[in-house]
């Protein structure tokens, strides 16, 4: 009698492929939120999360600094206007920084008058959100950033 199927060799995709460890799904883009209004970001963090997004969160421009330095986010979504070191700045340092300098931001202000979008892009924001804002148009320029920046 002969067998109909041969023993898998050493060099078999299939066999080594069901002998290795197990697959791990990609981790989902991370988003640094800061805003140092508690009710703002609690609500833009909840929407990224149920998106499948990972958060993190800062009240202050000095911690939103440091978050995105050690972190690396893939988005940083950040209010003009906050204690410490104000947006504006912590925009101009990132994109300062060759670590964090190709990290998209989405500027977001109750300022909402042309001036105030032409200081945030002039400071490196990719894209300026004036509050209030709908949550789906903050998702759908969050994703447009990651795809932008081939992320």
């Amino acid at each position: 009698m002969t067998a109909l199927l041969a023993p898998p060799t050493e060099s078999d995709a299939f066999t080594r492929a069901m002998s290795s460890g197990p697959i791990t799904a990609p981790l989902s883009p991370s988003v640094l939120i800061a805003d140092d209004d508690d009710d703002v970001r609690d609500v833009i963090e909840y929407r990224l999360q149920v998106a499948g997004y990972r958060t993190m969160t800062a009240d202050n421009g000095r911690s939103a600094l440091n978050l995105a330095i050690e972190r690396r986010p893939r988005v940083i979504i950040l209010d003009v206007t906050m204690p410490q070191i104000d947006g504006l700045t912590v925009c101009n340092r990132l994109h300062a920084s060759p670590a964090t300098a190709e990290i998209p931001v989405l500027m977001i202000s109750g300022n909402g008058r042309p001036t105030d979008l032409e200081l945030g892009f002039s400071a490196g924001a990719d894209d300026y959100l004036p509050k209030p804002f709908s949550t789906r148009e903050m998702m759908r320029r969050v994703s447009w950033l990651l795809l932008s920046a081939g992320r």
